[in-house]
């Protein structure tokens, strides 16, 4: 397998209904920040990304035909690099409404504190580090989000991106993907209280995709 679609979005912005569309779409399985969770190697291959050792990513996403959402958005321009004939989708929303959702779901916890899991290790290093640790930071935390999407639209080709909110639905998706219109409603899942329903199932020991897997 090589990665035919890689998402550009960060968290927040309608990853996991575009995951779960993409799959629909016949282009999964798609990597998620949920998959991490399923393979306990992962945060290390992500960490040491962040530190800028060699990454084989065939390992990585081994089994994956796409990949959206953190981790693997911090890494879109060298992943776009790495397989040059995928599609890229930068999936954005209102800056505030972003922030406010992180606040309440991924940036809930103090990820300032010292980690006390691989997982936390790993988030601190991808995504701690793209905003300096000041996750709780308003203007702060919106400047490196829109700095992000500015220069996602710069660095990749205007061909080959689509900057894609999941409220525009199937058509604007479908026609830059090239396949046609389900005949099912787009998928619109993982609500603030979903992710911390995902996050309760970790702490039980269950599938985190379960509650995802439901509202598709």
């Amino acid at each position: 397998m090589s990665l035919q679609v890689i998402g550009a979005g960060l968290g927040r912005t309608g990853t996991m209904s575009l995951k779960l569309a993409l799959e629909q779409l016949g282009l999964g399985p798609c990597y998620h920040m949920v998959e991490v969770f399923k393979n306990p190697a992962a945060p290390g291959y992500w960490e040491a990304a962040a530190d800028g050792a060699p990454t084989d990513w065939e390992k990585v996403f081994e089994g994956y035909n796409a990949t959206v959402d953190w981790p693997s958005a911090s890494f879109y321009k060298i992943l776009a690099d790495t397989y040059p004939d995928a599609k890229v989708i930068l999936t954005v929303r209102d800056p505030e409404a972003w922030f406010a959702s992180t606040q309440a779901t991924i940036f809930a916890r103090d990820y300032t504190q010292a980690p006390t899991t691989p997982f936390e290790s790993m988030v601190r290093k991808v995504v701690g580090r793209m905003f300096d640790m000041r996750m709780h930071d308003r203007d702060w935390a919106i400047s490196v989000y829109e700095r992000h999407n500015a220069e996602a639209r710069t660095a990749i080709a205007p061909e080959r991106l689509l900057t894609y909110e999941v409220a525009q639905g199937w058509a604007p998706l479908c026609a830059f993907l090239g396949v046609e219109v389900p005949d099912k409603p787009m998928p619109k899942v993982n609500t603030s209280e979903e992710f911390r329903s995902r996050l309760a199932a970790v702490a039980a020991g269950q599938d985190p995709s379960a509650a995802a897997a439901k509202g598709e």
